[in-house]
């Protein structure tokens, strides 16, 4: 099972108190935990990526194993920590303004 966090906001959304678990095929990537999201949360399609175009928001950014995984690819597998469950996933709405 993979874990995931997301923002305060998202989790309102998808009716959830805390991270989420989801059966992730392998290999695990961005693209395989968004779509496993989406499918188990139908309310958070178009939140967290675009739908036309599959790209990630421009205000949210991907986390694993303390480190930003925002701009790799979106098909490249993601530590093991993750897809073994022992370390969750975040999805973390970024601050902008001025």
């Amino acid at each position: 099972m993979i874990r995931v966090v997301l923002p305060v906001h998202l989790r309102t959304l998808a009716k959830v108190n805390d991270e989420v678990k989801l059966e992730v095929p392998f290999p695990v990537t961005q693209r395989a935990i968004l779509d496993a999201l989406e499918v188990a949360y139908p309310t958070l399609r178009g939140t967290v990526r675009d739908q036309g175009t599959q790209k990630r928001r421009a205000l949210v950014r991907f986390f694993a194993c303390g480190e930003d995984f925002s701009h790799e690819s979106p098909d490249s597998p993601l530590p093991d920590a993750i897809a073994n469950g022992s370390e969750p996933f975040f999805i973390v709405g970024a601050m902008a303004g001025g």
